[in-house]
């Protein structure tokens, strides 16, 4: 099991900020994330994007404030849970959370802040029957968290887009057998990917299977076949596969969020402006998944939420406690 004072949902730039702040008031925070990384949005859609409202930064790419952002929280030694989506949320007594991930992580924080931006990137799944019991370890995943996991190992994946050419490329040199199964004939990636890919297939090291879709799975406990379904002569193929890799994009949902008895307006949570504290004593939302009047879904707005947040989590956890911050510099090293 994991302690921690601050338990955030969602490591975004918004939760990565409310580190800082929450830091500076002692409180330690663990984030968890769907995402395999940090970075939210940000890291996952357009790293490389110019941001141009960030004080003090003319213009940052998206990637480089998140980095910063890393830096800021350091000296508070965060933890972080990726790669796992919290599932189950229970308060316990007056001041106690604890939250089970879908991976049976399981995490009890005094606080909790859902800074989950739009909500979870949930994968989309392709329509396959029985596709799902096959996942959490069976053979179907829709992230690579740990590429050697896969070496020596035979491989099906599914898209047309940058993560599935990357991916090809990458895990090429590493799994024993590698398919790349693609609807169309054209894909949506870089061009330079594309060609790596098809230099690929010339030379054997991968198997590309264009014009067809994923038809069927099958496997005795654990995944066995993946069967193809041409799109044109509707023909189909059996590939011998021990994990299959659907990448077809992220969709932002607020998940089991939407069972915890939260306040939800328009698929978003309702907070009190003054501290962005949900109906639920303890638990807060924070960034663009929360909702009030005049709200602007910017990055600083968050910023402003996690810091009123903090001082806020701050009291709940001591009530009546008044408290210090203390910022110094030591030999170049910041220390708080």
């Amino acid at each position: 099991m994991i302690s921690t004072d601050i338990a955030i949902i969602g490591a975004g730039p918004v939760g990565l900020f409310a580190i800082f702040e929450a830091g500076l008031l002692k409180m330690r925070c663990h984030l968890i994330d769907y995402l395999p990384q940090v970075g939210g949005q940000l890291s996952e859609i357009y790293p490389k994007k110019p941001i141009y409202d960030i004080p003090g930064y003319p213009t940052v790419l998206a990637q480089e404030l998140v980095d910063n952002l890393m830096e800021q929280g350091k000296p508070f030694h965060p933890g972080f849970t990726l790669g796992e989506r919290i599932e189950g949320l229970e308060k316990r007594g007056e001041g106690d959370f604890v939250l089970t991930t879908n991976m049976g992580t399981i995490i009890e924080s005094k606080v909790v802040v859902i800074a989950g931006g739009l909500g979870c990137f949930e994968p989309r799944k392709p329509a396959v029957a029985g596709l799902e019991q096959f996942e959490n370890g069976r053979g179907v995943n829709y992230m690579i968290l740990d590429p050697e996991k896969y070496r020596g190992q035979k491989m099906v994946i599914a898209g047309g887009g940058d993560s599935a050419l990357d991916w090809t490329i990458f895990l090429a040199d590493i799994v024993d057998e590698l398919t790349l199964v693609h609807r169309s004939e054209s894909f949506r990636g870089a061009p330079d990917s594309v060609n790596k890919v098809m230099e690929l297939a010339e030379s054997g090291k991968i198997n590309l299977v264009l014009n067809s879709n994923l038809n069927s799975v099958s496997g005795n406990g654990k995944l066995e076949t993946v069967e193809l379904i041409h799109n044109k002569s509707l023909e189909t193929t059996s590939i011998n596969a021990d994990h299959l890799i659907p990448l077809f994009g992220l969709s932002p949902k607020l998940g089991p969020i939407e069972q915890w008895n939260l306040n939800i307006s328009k698929s978003a949570i309702e907070v009190n402006t003054d501290d962005y504290s949900t109906n639920i004593p303890g638990i807060y939302a924070i960034g663009d998944i929360n909702t009030y009047t005049n709200k602007l879904k910017l990055i600083l707005c968050g910023f402003h939420e996690a810091a009123l947040m903090s001082h806020s989590a701050y009291q709940y956890m001591n009530p009546g406690v008044k408290y210090t911050m203390k910022y110094t510099t030591v030999n170049g090293v910041s220390e708080f």
